[in-house]
């Protein structure tokens, strides 16, 4: 049930019904009527919802907005049994009152569904891809990835629950320099093992996690690559080292309560021709031309800035290649849209993958970029730079160590995306209402204790016949009441604006309402219908909490 949307839509029916009886009494112009919006205003006593209509229509009608506004609230049908009232504030807003039991309904609803509450068909089952994370196979996930990685499930997470059909993907970049370089350090670390002296490449990777895999290559292989050809020895580096690094991956990733639907290989695409296929059918369109050897893509008569090579001098396909071969791939796999979350540094790839795709015949905006800003881990007022394992950087694996997978989720997720963060590591392990995980899992557990100690069982389609919702007229009350009903349009919005970011925000407002009621309103009172619609609101509380932090990864306990 999305309560929000309906009584949206019946407000919109009804004053654009008032601006026809207005327009038809002479009281205003006959004109189109403008786009407007119906909302929730911040401020409370401005009504459940504000609209903007007078103003809209007051340069095109040639009218002060009072006035307009005036016309329309007056012949506001007045027999209707939602309504309380409707007033006039500021330069012209409609101010709507509902009658004060409208959303009580919602609680039935809630304790009904249960795990449903929120979800919706509102996406109509479209094909939408998500890729994420997608680091480079060379070495472990660091908070970047991290971030990444919370942002990208939570996300797929939304709008899914918004009816949409959501691929999760993760891109494996197995081929290129990278990959050679890797296969070079392997090979270094392998022989500096068995006490020969080798110079360590120039772009080597340095980690301590290098020399440990080259370890076990060597623990389980001996000295039989020692004469081997270089071509040889570093081919197999490279199998091996691929292999442990993904399984790697794919573990702290599992970790984190991330999952993929689709792991694809960079190699594939070169082995599959799928990039020899794409540079001809650019250079069919007369999208690529010859300058020193190389061979460049037109990326200027899409909105770039400047023109990008596909093919280098000496044959080699570029990253931006592979890169544009991967996303037609996509488009032709069915997906109408295509979302990538990367970090705010490839902001420049953006506008030439986009012009990429349009070349192709697709829609440059059903391919979608999330830009993810940096994130600093912040111990006190220090920068925790260093990492045990890595020698660089802190990894997921010692973040999630560190302070839990939960926190580091809702701590990931409830920043917008473009919002550089600093992760506060203190705060992120104390147990206290100045941590906002432990805010919100605190009030799950909370009602659950309340519910046992009232003996209603819990996740059970309990009976609430005797409950009357009607008692519930306490502020704290209304206020909770009308915070649940905001839930399904919250998932909607989170989804169609990709911003998960909402829900963690969403949770934490909700907990701290139903803190205050609880302070406020005693629910274990002896009158037996109060209690029980005071714990039938209650119950509605829990669920829309669990289900709010099921979708971003965060478990929802009993106990704290």
């Amino acid at each position: 049930m999305n309560k929000i949307r309906e009584i949206k839509d019946i407000i919109r029916r009804e004053v654009l019904a008032a601006v026809s009886r207005a327009a038809a009494e002479n009281r205003l112009p006959d004109l189109p009527p403008p786009a407007f919006s119906v909302d929730a205003p911040r401020d409370k006593n401005h009504g459940d919802f504000a609209v903007n209509i007078a103003m809209m229509m007051s340069k095109p009608a040639a009218m002060q907005p009072r006035i307009i506004a005036q016309a329309i609230a007056e012949l506001i049908d007045p027999g209707l049994d939602w309504l309380d009232r409707v007033e006039i504030a500021g330069p012209g807003f409609l101010n709507f009152y509902l009658v004060p039991d409208y959303f009580h309904p919602i609680l039935d609803a809630i304790t009904a569904e249960g795990r449903a509450y929120g979800r919706s068909d509102h996406g109509g089952g479209r094909k939408v891809q998500i890729e994420f994370v997608s680091a480079n196979p060379t070495g472990l996930l660091h908070m970047g990835n991290a971030r990444g990685a919370a942002l990208g499930d939570s996300l797929a997470n939304v709008m899914n629950a918004a009816g949409f059909r959501v691929s999760k993907e993760y891109y494996i970049n197995d081929a290129g320099n990278q990959i050679e370089n890797f296969g070079k350090s392997l090979e270094a670390r392998y022989l500096e093992l068995l006490g020969e002296e080798v110079e360590f490449p120039e772009d080597g990777y340095q980690g301590d996690d290098i020399t440990d895999t080259a370890r076990r290559i060597l623990d389980r292989e001996g000295d039989r690559f020692l004469q081997a050809d270089a071509g040889t020895r570093r081919k197999f580096m490279i199998e091996e080292g691929l292999k442990e690094k993904l399984s790697d991956i794919r573990q702290s990733l599992e970790g984190f309560g991330v999952g993929f639907d689709v792991w694809f290989s960079e190699l594939s695409l070169h082995e599959g021709g799928k990039i020899r296929e794409t540079v001809d059918v650019l250079r069919d369109k007369g999208l690529l031309y010859e300058k020193d050897g190389a061979l460049w893509f037109r990326a200027t008569a899409f909105g770039d800035e400047k023109d990008e090579v596909m093919i280098r001098a000496n044959g080699i396909p570029t990253y931006f290649a592979s890169d544009i071969a991967y996303h037609r791939d996509k488009f032709e796999r069915g997906f109408e849209t295509v979302i990538n979350i990367w970090g705010a540094d490839h902001h420049g790839h953006v506008a030439r993958m986009k012009g990429a795709m349009g070349a192709f015949g697709y829609r440059p905006e059903d391919l979608e970029v999330v830009l993810m800003q940096l994130v600093r881990l912040m111990q006190g007022r220090e920068i925790v730079r260093m990492s045990k394992r890595s020698g660089q950087y802190i990894t997921l694996d010692e973040l999630v160590e560190e302070v839990g997978r939960d926190a580091a989720r809702f701590f990931f997720v409830m920043r917008a995306a473009e919002s550089q963060m600093d992760f506060d590591l203190d705060l992120a392990k104390s147990q206290s209402a100045e941590n906002p995980v432990y805010y919100v899992q605190y009030a799950h557990a909370r009602i659950h204790s309340l519910l046992k100690m009232a003996q209603i069982p819990v996740d059970q389609a309990n009976d609430w016949t005797g409950a009357d919702l009607r008692l519930l007229i306490h502020p704290a009350e209304k206020d909770l009441i009308r915070k649940l009903a905001d839930l399904p349009e919250e998932i909607i919005q989170a989804a169609v604006d990709r911003e998960p970011h909402r829900l963690p925000r969403y949770a934490m407002d909700l907990a701290a309402l139903y803190h205050s009621f609880y302070t406020e309103c005693r629910c274990l009172v002896d009158d037996a219908p109060l209690r029980l619609a005071r714990l039938q609101l209650c119950d509605a509380t829990r669920i829309a909490l669990r289900n709010v932090l099921e979708i971003i990864g965060v478990s929802a306990p009993d106990r704290m």
